[in-house]
């Protein structure tokens, strides 16, 4: 019996892992497909449903509805998805589904395993079940770092491309657009996020509302001050051209010092590895010869 309990409890987290796995990735991939297609209606289904996958996401949607708090308007975890690049109405109950099913499969794996234990069973498996409770939000803290690095690294080139637009006669909103389009095969993420800044200014007539929604949105710090430069711009009546470019210069500069400073932390952290690893195992096979030798002259020498 508690074979089947171990081989059970082992297929339903083989299940869940797959589930959670594919759920993102599918629905990453979707979400690069859908900004890369023309057209403004792509970009509020960044990450729509998979056929192979939409079945088991409107399982998980039918759990987190269950759950208190699921389908309030100013739940902080939808702030947290919409950074992340889930914008679907559905993603704080599809979410809280995978949280619960991450729970139960890693309470019942650990719950099958604890059966061998002459010990209490319950007290592990309530532990592992909250662990795996926490495991999404975790993996959601990754995804949205991943994509406000993706952000960070495509603001030079668009605003490249909207100072050329802009010199070339061009509006800031038809920049915009043109920008949006040249960056939908690089850079999807960005080219989303600004054609989202762009219908949202037509729709409400307010483009300085838009942009401080569009700053408040992604949360990275590189996007919030370009949407002030362009608020500023706007507001003073400057030149967006040689700010745009100015701005973009300043970004390079400050993305190459970044990395000149990550490789020069590299020797630090090397310390580590070397000490604890590699010069054990340097001592170990220059030094283990020489003292097994002296070990066995001097046990000849005892001996005698």
């Amino acid at each position: 019996m508690t074979e089947l309990w171990m081989l059970g409890a082992f297929f339903l987290f083989v299940l869940a892992a797959v589930s959670v796995a594919g759920y993102f990735v599918m629905g990453r991939t979707a979400g690069q497909t859908a900004a890369a297609e023309p057209g403004p209606s792509s970009l509020l289904t960044t990450h729509r449903q998979s056929d192979g996958f939409g079945g088991l996401v409107r399982v998980f949607e039918i759990i987190g509805e269950n759950v208190p708090g699921a389908r309030a308007a100013d739940n902080p975890l939808r702030a947290q998805l919409i950074q992340a690049g889930y914008r679907l109405a559905s993603a704080v109950r599809i979410f809280y589904g995978i949280k619960c099913a991450s729970a139960l499969t890693f309470g019942m794996l650990v719950l099958g395993i604890a059966l061998w234990a002459p010990a209490d069973p319950m007290l592990p498996a309530i532990c592992a079940a909250a662990f795996g409770f926490m495991i999404p939000d975790r993996v959601l803290a990754r995804v949205k770092k991943a994509r406000n690095l993706r952000l960070r690294r495509g603001l030079p080139s668009a605003m490249d491309m909207l100072v050329l637009a802009v010199e070339a006669g061009q509006s800031i909103d038809q920049a915009m657009v043109a920008t949006s389009r040249g960056l939908k095969s690089n850079y999807p993420d960005l080219a989303a996020e600004l054609t989202t800044l762009q219908l949202e200014a037509r729709a409400s007539n307010n483009r300085t509302e838009a942009l401080r929604n569009f700053a408040s949105r992604t949360k990275e710090p590189e996007l919030k001050k370009f949407a002030a430069l362009l608020l500023d711009t706007d507001r003073f009546g400057t030149s967006v051209g040689p700010a745009l470019r100015d701005h973009a210069k300043y970004l390079r500069i400050r993305f190459r010092q970044e990395a000149q400073e990550t490789a020069r932390k590299v020797g630090v952290k090397l310390i580590f590895p070397v000490f604890f690893l590699i010069f054990p195992s340097v001592v170990l096979v220059t030094l283990g010869p020489a003292v097994i030798l002296i070990f066995t002259q001097l046990k000849g020498l005892l001996g005698n």
